[in-house]
Formats: C-alpha cells, sequence, structure tokens
C-alpha cells in the first residue's frame, strides 16, 4: 500500500513541479467492512476503467487517467455514480453495512461527488417504484417535477462544469421517468389499459435523439433514446401487422447516427437466437445496416451456430450417459422413435414446476412411437440428490446423468444456457425443434398431433 501512495505523490510533485495541468484523478478512499479484495471503476459503456486492490485495513489508491464525466463505483456488491475529471484529489469513505448513508467524499472533486450521493438518497426517499408508478397522473407528475426542481436549486453553487453536465443528466433522468409511467402505471396500479392523458408532457419532444455526444455520455439519454427506439418499433409493428424486428430494422434505417445506431444493434444482434423464428430475417439486415465489423464478425459465427440447430439438421449426440434404471443410454439407442428431451436439475424450480405437465403428457402419449428423456446436468455431487429426486417425485421415462453438466458435450452443442431447456429429435435423429414448447405449454400436443405421433 504504501508504493502506491508513494507512486501517486511522486505524480502530484511532478505536476505541481512543472506547473502544466494534469491528464489524471487522484481516487483513493477506506472502506469499512469491505465487500471485496478490489474496487473498479466503471465507465458507461460498461468497460473496466481501473480496478484498485483493497488492503487489510480497508484503504485504497490510484491514479485514473484522462477521466472526465460520470463513472460508476462497484465495490464487488454494491455501485455508486461518481463523477471524475482531470485534476480532481478525492478520497472516498463509506461503510458497507450503510453503503448508500455512509458514502462521503472529501478533497478536491468532493462536492459534485456529493451531489450524486445525496441526489440518491433523496431519491430513495420518494417511495420504491411501485408507490410511485401507482401514484395517479396528476400527483406522479407533481412529484417528478417537485423532485427535478429542488436538485436543479441544489445545484446553483455547484461547480460550473459540473452543474452545466449535472442539469442535462437530470434532465435526461426525469424525461425517462416520464417514458415509462404509461406502462409502469398499468403494471403496478394494476390498470391495463391505461392511457396517458392528452396534457401528458411528451418526453421525447424537442430532443435531439441523434446526439452522439450527449449518448456517449449520458446513460439517461442512452435510455431515452432505447426506449424511444422500442415504442416506435413496437408502434409500427402493430400498424404495419409486421414482426418487431422488421421495424427495428426500419427505424434503424432512419437513424442518422451511426454510432447510436450500431450500438442499438448491439442489443438488438442478441435476439438473434434459436429462440427467435425471426432469427434469419434479423441476421441478414444486421449485416447489411451495421458498420460494426466486430459485431457482423461475432454475430456471423453465432449464426453458424444456429444453422446447425435448424429443423432438419442432425442433432448433437449423447452416449453413454448414465440411466437411472441400470446401465447407460445414448441418443442413437433411440433411433426409429421421436425422441423429446427435458434438460434439467435438481435446484432448479423452474424445472421442477414442469414435472406434473410432463407426467401428464407422457401418460397422454404412452405406448406412442416416442421416448421422454430426462437428462440431468447436475454437478456429481449432487448425483445422490438426483437419485433420490427420482424416487421421491416418482419420475417416468427415461432418466439420464449428464457426463459433465453444463459442459457435456450435448449441453454445449445444443447452445444450453439456461434450464429448463426442451428440445424434440425425430426418428432419423434429426433436429424437429431444438426449443421445444414446454410441456405445460398447450402448443406441445398441437406440434405432437401435427406430427401424427
Amino acid at each position: 500500500m504504501k508504493k502506491i501512495f508513494c507512486g501517486i505523490l511522486l505524480v502530484a510533485f511532478a505536476a505541481c513541479k512543472n506547473s502544466e495541468p494534469v491528464n489524471y484523478t487522484l481516487f483513493k478512499g477506506t472502506i469499512q467492512s469491505p465487500n471485496s479484495e478490489r474496487v473498479m471503476i466503471i465507465d458507461g459503456d460498461n468497460n473496466l476503467v481501473k480496478e484498485m486492490k483493497v488492503s487489510e485495513a480497508g484503504v485504497f489508491a490510484d491514479t485514473i487517467f484522462n477521466a472526465n464525466g460520470y463513472y460508476t463505483f462497484n465495490d464487488g456488491k454494491e455501485v455508486a455514480t461518481v463523477y471524475l475529471k482531470d485534476g480532481y484529489d478525492i478520497d472516498l469513505s463509506l461503510n458497507t453495512k450503510e453503503f448508500d448513508e455512509s458514502i462521503k467524499f472529501s478533497g478536491k472533486g468532493s462536492e459534485a461527488n456529493n451531489f450524486l450521493a445525496q441526489k440518491l438518497l433523496t431519491r430513495e426517499k420518494m417511495g420504491s417504484m411501485a408507490d410511485l408508478y401507482s401514484l395517479e397522473e396528476a400527483a406522479y407528475l407533481s412529484k417528478m417535477n417537485e423532485f427535478k426542481g429542488s436538485l436543479e436549486k441544489s445545484l446553483e453553487t455547484a461547480e460550473a462544469d459540473f452543474a452545466e453536465k449535472e442539469k442535462l443528466n437530470i434532465k435526461y433522468e426525469h424525461l425517462g421517468h416520464l417514458s415509462q409511467y404509461q406502462s409502469a402505471h398499468r403494471y403496478f396500479a394494476k390498470k391495463q389499459d391505461f392511457e396517458v392523458s392528452e396534457s401528458f408532457p411528451d418526453p421525447f419532444e424537442g430532443i435531439d435523439l441523434n446526439n452522439e455526444e450527449h449518448y456517449k455520455e449520458f446513460n439517461a439519454f442512452k435510455r431515452l433514446v432505447g426506449s424511444n427506439f422500442a415504442k416506435s418499433a413496437r408502434e409500427k409493428a402493430a400498424k404495419d401487422s409486421i414482426s418487431y424486428e422488421k421495424a427495428s430494422i426500419a427505424y434503424l434505417k432512419e437513424l442518422k447516427s451511426e454510432v447510436i445506431k450500431n450500438d442499438i444493434l448491439l442489443g438488438l444482434a442478441d435476439q438473434v437466437s434459436i429462440m427467435n423464428p425471426n432469427s434469419e430475417e434479423l441476421y441478414k439486415a444486421i449485416m447489411e445496416i451495421s458498420t460494426d465489423e466486430d459485431l457482423k464478425a461475432r454475430l456471423t459465427k453465432q449464426y453458424d451456430l444456429i444453422l446447425k440447430l435448424a429443423k432438419g439438421k442432425d442433432s448433437p449426440t449423447f452416449e453413454n450417459y448414465e440411466n437411472n434404471a441400470g446401465g447407460t443410454t445414448s441418443l442413437s439407442d433411440l433411433k426409429g422413435k421421436y425422441v423429446y428431451i427435458d434438460v434439467w436439475a435438481t435446484w432448479c424450480k423452474p424445472c421442477i414446476a414442469e414435472i406434473p405437465s410432463l407426467k401428464k403428457v407422457e401418460a397422454q402419449y404412452h405406448d406412442k412411437n416416442i421416448e421422454f428423456v430426462s437428462i440431468s446436468i447436475d454437478v456429481e455431487k449432487d448425483h445422490d440428490l438426483w437419485k433420490q429426486m427420482i424416487k421421491d417425485e416418482n419420475l417416468g421415462g427415461i432418466q439420464l446423468f449428464a457426463d459433465a453438466n453444463w459442459g457435456s458435450k450435448f449441453a454445449v452443442d445444443y447452445q444450453i444456457q439456461g434450464i429448463p431447456r426442451f428440445i424434440l429429435i425425430d426418428p432419423e435423429g434429426k433436429i424437429v425443434n431444438s426449443f421445444a414448447p414446454r410441456p405445460s405449454d398447450e402448443r406441445l400436443v398441437a406440434l405432437f398431433d401435427e406430427l401424427k405421433i
């Protein structure tokens, strides 16, 4: 720890000696009851800017170069927004047992950061999300306007450049809240048909949604742009009777900012998956309009994997999985019948919730041309729990234990990242549906009847 402080002091001394503007922030602090051996500074794009080691006494210190704006301070469990600027010398203190209430800053730059800490506390005093969005329109607007006004008033004596940025930040946060009110009020107030009045402020009116500078600097503005994108795509999809994906691409084609367009496409690319029947259309559209070559390369790799799991492709296989009834079983042993596979684990509550429905479907298709196979991806230490649950729940079908839990080749080849996962394979060993309906979904029986099982 002494070496770290010495290094910081040497940098500071050199800067004073040269009498030139510095290009770094000195950031140090003391944490009571640390949650982690390290703390992190993360930028608005979720990139790690600096990782700092926390001593046994809870002390950390380091130099952060070329900082200018909002960042996230992460102690391994909780987070706080901080404002960093070249030339700042910040000292943070907090007790993790009262994280938000105890966080305090001192030193140069402390005024801005204490404001951000206090803003969070003030917001928490307004009540929970449920309390806030359950309010009727007039009461909600009154409360939000009062909160916004009090924050802006508190900035009157703040450092000029911070005050200017923070007023914009507050504005975008406020508009973001307004943009969520209708859907949130429907949910929390249990009014599914609720519509805001004609006099309700339009959060997007007069906002330049192509402002790249604000998009990069303010997460609140980024969320506002994202909210407008989702709203516009949903409305276009409904109006034109087209898929959400097609509506999204049509919207993005009209967007002027390449930076914003590529960033939204980055999120949209996650919907290119085996779960999405519109993946091909979405993949081709993203490849057409994106200028992010890294994204296009990653997406192509992902899409190639999806094609391997398309209907009619040879199914990935499993071999010699332990069978609870004795011996081992391979997928090839079941050739000649449809195979409905349930990938599950004893600790998975949604998996267990499907058991009654699975039993019902098994009984309905007993002696038909189909085998029901359950593959546990429990870790080896839970092997006995697996055996016991089969007995306790009187599980039917073919009960198998995968050879390497999540790392089993079958699970990896099928890109299984969440369970329960259901797969349907035809008598020739080809994929019918790599993301088949759950037993509790009435579409499963409809699919079986369509196949004349």
